[in-house]
């Protein structure tokens, strides 16, 4: 049986820890976002009609892995910086479940909400969200290499014995030119909605009530999701102009969500199973650059045609593309689609979850743009790792691209009512 946390009040659901928090953050102006919170007031701006659709928050799995892809992200990570104490750690995860729940039903994150408290204190909510549809938001948590062990080795929460072993620190790849201040993290909260308000909405809150136990180190908006996730959505578009994750796996293809996706117990970490493994990949877009190439090249690099997405070796978008090792085919030995299939693989996939990012402009003017990549697996060292290995040592798309942040995280099954996200951790 999972650890009990601390006292939650009757009130709302949260613990009392959690709602000083909330008055805390209110006091203490806390900042969602880092250096993306210029780009969030720009996101909510114009707020969408947005939809009805929810996707239950409890589950045998968390939701935002095979739920068809939402199109706007907000993606967070945390440090737990603020306390050592693993009861603190537990508290903060049944706060983050009872408001994730609530907010995945267009709720607020507590009953008082954001005009039902005393007039003489911070509200509980930010409000932004109210009368906003649910928008299909989900709320997915993960877990970081550090929050087991630290960078100093140091087991803060006596978990460093339960840390899965695909729970790898990821090597550096070719082409790495990564930001610390944009990658890692202790804790990942990922908020999928079709509504970005929607989706700044949870995080923010979500952050609110995680003050004084843990901090944001880093966050990322995105849009215009880069995959689907069912069979369902038609394939979206990249900013290279290209459809992007032709090949993902799909929610309905449950054989290769088994074999591919969910963790299980025989992998060796009980805890895990029902769960996945995240891989966040900031990656800039050479955006200039790539304009000035013509079709042809750009056609090549990729491995098939920008109007209709079909191998170059012929067919349509879903046909399998020829890998004729003779090298007789139209398709380049170095094209990116040859060297991320999983026939190049050892039968490996990823159920990609991508979107795309604009930061505005950079110091010389030009567009701060690229994919912010997301992937699910059973196991980063036999899926994420090798594949990336091999693209980042002959990709011909490597010219246009930079890897710039990066964080990996163990994403544990989903919550049962009355339970919390990560419980088995703790049991």
């Amino acid at each position: 049986m999972a650890e009990p946390g601390p006292e939650h009040s009757e009130r709302s659901g949260l613990s009392r820890r959690g709602l000083l928090a909330l008055a805390g953050a209110a006091a203490g102006g806390l900042a969602v976002g880092g250096a993306s919170g210029a780009a969030i007031g720009a996101a909510v701006a114009a707020i969408p009609a947005g939809t009805a659709t929810t996707y239950p928050f409890f589950g045998a799995h968390q939701a935002g892995i095979t739920t068809p892809a939402q199109d706007r992200l907000h993606f967070a990570a945390f440090d737990v910086s603020r306390t050592t104490d693993r009861a603190d750690l537990i508290e903060l995860l049944q706060d983050w479940t009872f408001a994730a729940a609530r907010l995945t039903r267009s709720l607020d994150v507590s009953e008082d909400g954001a005009v039902g408290g005393s007039d003489v204190a911070p509200p509980d909510d930010t409000g932004e969200a109210q009368g906003l549809p649910a928008a299909g938001l989900t709320i997915t948590f993960g877990f970081g290499p550090t929050l087991f062990t630290t960078a100093d080795g140091i087991d803060r929460f006596g978990i460093a014995g339960r840390r899965p072993a695909a729970l790898v620190d990821l090597p550096h790849f070719a082409g790495d030119t990564l930001d610390e201040r944009i990658s890692g993290g202790d804790l990942c909260i990922q908020a999928c909605a079709d509504d970005p308000q929607v989706a700044v909405h949870a995080i923010r809150n979500l952050s609110r009530i995680a003050f004084g136990r843990a901090a944001l180190r880093w966050s990322q908006l995105g849009f215009g999701r880069t995959s689907s996730t069912s069979t369902t959505q038609v394939t979206p578009r990249n900013l290279f102009g290209f459809k992007d994750g032709t090949a993902n796996i799909k929610a309905e293809d449950s054989a290769s969500v088994t074999d591919q996706v969910w963790a299980a117990s025989e992998d060796g970490a009980d805890w895990m199973a029902g769960g996945s493994y995240l891989v966040a990949r900031k990656i800039r877009m050479i955006i200039e650059t790539w304009d000035r190439a013509s079709l042809g090249e750009q056609e090549r690099i990729v491995g098939r045609t920008k109007g209709d997405g079909r191998p170059l070796t012929g067919g349509t978008e879903f046909t399998e593309p020829d890998f004729d090792e003779s090298g007789r085919t139209a398709l380049d030995r170095d094209a990116h689609v040859r060297l991320a299939h999983p026939s190049t693989n050892n039968g490996a996939r990823l159920l990609r979850r991508g979107y795309n990012f604009v930061d505005g402009n950079d110091e010389l003017g030009r567009l701060n743009a690229g994919l912010f990549f997301i992937c699910f697996q059973r196991d980063p060292r036999t899926q994420f790792i090798p594949i990336q290995k091999r693209l980042g040592r002959s990709d011909l798309m490597n010219e246009y691209v930079r890897h710039i942040g990066s964080g990996i995280f163990a994403v544990p099954a989903g919550a049962t009512e009355g339970g919390w996200v990560g419980s088995a951790l703790f049991a």
